[in-house]
């Protein structure tokens, strides 16, 4: 996964070929990335004066990529408030997870139907390279491997309004999504959805297929809830791991 592709879908999500102002694109979508990566936590504040001199500019084209990711959920803008990375409450995430878990398992439904031999050997491949980033442990490599690879079976399906509102939700679980990659284990498990995913679809098992990818959602919500459990001061978790450290 190069840094190119990484581009494209943040490009693509933050419509950033609609923007004249090509800097203000270029802090988005280095902003926009830090969030989905982790770079940038939830809660965190983004110093403004800080990025202006990071791209050697004023503060407005600043607010202006600030803002737009503001309206796809990435970002918090307050009155009398610095702007803060967002940090959705677990109900947030509970009902995105809900929502995109039935999208998905439509998705997987019409790629049995809809998708070509030769497509479905593209996707495989797809999967094996994936294989090979969770083996060599690389989270964010795999991560855009995956979301390119879910791009890709939308693509073929060429349901648009399907699309469209998955893309809707993209930026909103792009964040959540690499998160629960993070936890110890997460990649072979999720690689291991993946080829179950693909083998269902070479069967043309539409039913087996929606309920693989559903049952992989909630996994990954799961993985989520654990890791925010684990961070959040004052849980147990938290109190553990504090107890070990010292």
């Amino acid at each position: 996964m190069s840094d190119q592709d990484t581009h494209l879908v943040l490009e693509r999500l933050l419509r950033l070929r609609d923007r004249r102002e090509p800097l203000v694109a270029q802090i988005a979508e280095w902003v926009g990335a830090g969030i989905v990566e982790g770079r940038l936590q939830p809660g965190q504040d983004l110093n403004s004066v800080e990025l202006s001199r990071r791209f050697d500019t004023s503060r407005t084209p600043v607010r202006e990529a600030l803002m737009l990711l503001e309206q796809e959920g990435l970002v918090e803008m307050k009155a009398r408030r610095r702007p803060r990375v967002a940090a959705p409450s677990l109900t947030d995430i509970k009902d995105i997870y809900q929502v995109r878990r039935q999208l998905l398992s439509m998705l997987a439904g019409l790629l049995v139907q809809r998708a070509t031999d030769a497509e479905l050997t593209e996707l495989r491949t797809r999967v094996e390279a994936m294989r090979e980033l969770a083996d060599a442990a690389d989270v964010d490599a795999y991560f855009w491997s995956h979301v390119l690879l879910q791009e890709r079976m939308t693509e073929i399906v060429g349901n648009t309004t399907l699309k469209q509102i998955l893309d809707s939700l993209a930026l909103r679980t792009l964040m959540l999504r690499h998160l629960s990659l993070t936890r110890p284990g997460r990649l072979a498990y999720s690689v291991d959805d993946q080829e179950r995913l693909i083998q269902a679809c070479e069967e043309r098992d539409g039913e087996l297929a929606s309920a693989l990818i559903a049952g992989a959602t909630v996994r990954a919500l799961r993985a989520v809830e654990e890791q925010i459990e684990q961070d959040t001061p004052g849980s147990g978790k938290a109190a553990r791991k504090r107890r070990s450290a010292d």
